[in-house]
């Protein structure tokens, strides 16, 4: 075997014993220098040069990069996810790649990848990842995952967003469904406290979808401090009376408006 690639291949199964027993920092040092060295494989993409090892080094370049992402995952740092996204998307994508057998990973991370599109709001780009999947792939419970939950999301069927995490097809996907969760249960509760003075603890809980008046007042406590809870009931008055209100200048808007009419009286 070609020295480079058996320098490779070892630096990998140290980095995958360190992410079995979930020593990420180790896992990071050694994916950084696996990356450096990946740059000497003239077979990978962009060049996919016809190399006597370029299967193999594809193959080997196409898992490492596999278990980049999953590691972005284990730590939470969605922007090392989308770098290595990027990095391992044109091994599912570009021409080069066709010679490959399909990854059993494949489905898994672009499903991955459509729930971070989904937790950051970035609808468009979603859509647009979406029209560049096969039929095949459309029917992958990873991608129909995230579809459902964007359909749910969009028609504001929190409690079906919220219930997918039991149904999550995989351990990594938890980490967007929470973040998931998390978004939705902020855009009610800024609903809610606009909506009502204050609402019963039992109303509140339901309405923000916790299975528990504790799981209610932890996340009172760390995400709205301004609410007070007293006499079993949830006062929204104290965020209210805190919000900022910008006072509309309408005596300045009239005579703008009365500037605006003379002059035009004067082109005409």
């Amino acid at each position: 075997m070609d020295p480079q690639l058996t320098e490779v291949s070892q630096m990998f199964e140290r980095f995958k014993a360190a992410f079995i027993r979930k020593d990420f920092d180790s896992c990071a040092n050694l994916l950084s220098q696996l990356k450096v060295l990946l740059t000497k494989f003239r077979s990978l993409p962009p060049l996919f040069e016809n190399t006597p090892n370029s299967v193999n080094e594809v193959l080997l370049a196409r898992e490492i990069y596999e278990h980049a992402v999953v590691l972005s995952v284990k730590i939470e740092d969605q922007d090392a996810f989308e770098r290595d996204f990027f990095q391992l998307k044109p091994y599912y994508t570009d021409a080069g790649s066709s010679r490959l057998p399909p990854s059993q990973q494949e489905y898994l991370i672009l499903g991955l990848n459509l729930l971070r599109l989904l937790v950051q709001n970035r609808i468009a780009e979603f859509h647009t990842e979406l029209e560049l999947l096969s039929a095949t792939a459309l029917e992958n419970p990873c991608i129909k995952h995230a579809v459902e939950l964007e359909q749910s999301f969009m028609e504001g069927a929190y409690n079906r967003v919220l219930s997918a995490r039991q149904n999550a097809p995989h351990e990594t996907y938890v980490y967007f469904m929470d973040l998931l969760a998390k978004t939705v249960r902020d855009e009610i509760a800024g609903c809610s406290e606009k909506a009502y003075d204050y609402l019963s603890i039992n109303d509140a809980r339901q309405m923000l979808l916790f299975s528990s008046d504790q799981e209610l007042l932890e996340y009172i406590k760390e995400e709205h401090p301004d609410w007070e809870v007293k006499n079993g009931s949830v006062y929204f008055q104290k965020a209210k009376d805190s919000a900022p209100c910008k006072e509309i200048p309408s005596l300045q808007l009239i005579n703008q408006t009365l500037s605006y009419a003379r002059e035009l009286e004067r082109i005409v």
